[in-house]
C-alpha cells in the first residue's frame, strides 16, 4: 500500500471536535510512561503484536509520541495512535476498538498526532501504508506519494 503526505501547516481547527468527544466522556490524551504496559497490552489484545512493538518505541520519546482515546466513564482504552515509531515523520500505527468505530475517535487520534508533529517542528507528515485513502484525503487533504508502494514495511521478516 502506498504512503500519503499531509501538510501540517494547514490542519483544520479541532477544539470544538475534541470538546464534543469530551462531552461523551472520551478524552484524547498522551499516556505517561507508567501506562506503557497497559497501552501495549491493549494493542496486542485488540490488534497486532507488530503494532505493539512499533508503539513501544513511542514511549522512549520525550514527549511520548502516542495518544490514546480513553473512556472516562468506563475507565477503558478505546483506541490509540502513534507517530515517529518505525521512521521519523511517519504517522501510525493507529486503531480503534471495533465496537467504538464510527464515533470520530480515529479521526481525533489522527488529528491529535498531526498537531503534535506540527508543534514539534514538522512541516509535513507521512502516513505510511495507508488503508482508507478516502479518509485521509477528506480529513486533511492528504495526497499520494508517487512510487511509495511498497512502503517502508516491505522488508518485514
Amino acid at each position: 500500500m502506498p504512503d500519503m503526505l499531509v501538510r501540517l501547516y494547514d490542519l483544520p481547527e479541532t477544539s470544538s471536535f475534541y470538546k464534543k468527544l469530551e462531552e461523551k466522556g472520551i478524552r484524547i490524551l498522551r499516556p505517561m510512561t507508567p501506562n506503557k504496559s497497559k497501552v501495549l497490552n491493549w494493542i496486542r489484545e485488540n490488534f497486532d503484536g507488530d503494532w505493539a512493538d512499533e508503539v513501544s518505541t513511542a514511549f522512549s520519546h520525550a514527549p511520548v509520541s502516542c495518544f490514546i482515546a480513553y473512556d472516562t466513564n468506563e475507565r477503558e482504552i478505546l483506541g490509540f495512535a502513534a507517530y515517529d515509531c518505525t521512521y521519523r515523520d511517519f504517522f501510525g500505527p493507529t486503531g480503534v476498538a471495533i465496537d467504538r468505530r464510527g464515533n470520530g475517535i480515529g479521526k481525533a487520534l489522527f488529528l491529535r498526532c498531526l498537531e503534535a508533529m506540527r508543534d514539534e517542528g514538522y512541516a509535513y507528515a507521512i502516513v505510511g501504508s495507508v488503508g482508507p485513502v478516502n479518509f485521509y484525503e477528506k480529513t486533511v487533504s492528504a495526497v499520494m506519494i508517487d512510487g511509495s508502494d511498497p512502503s517502508i514495511y516491505k522488508d518485514l521478516i
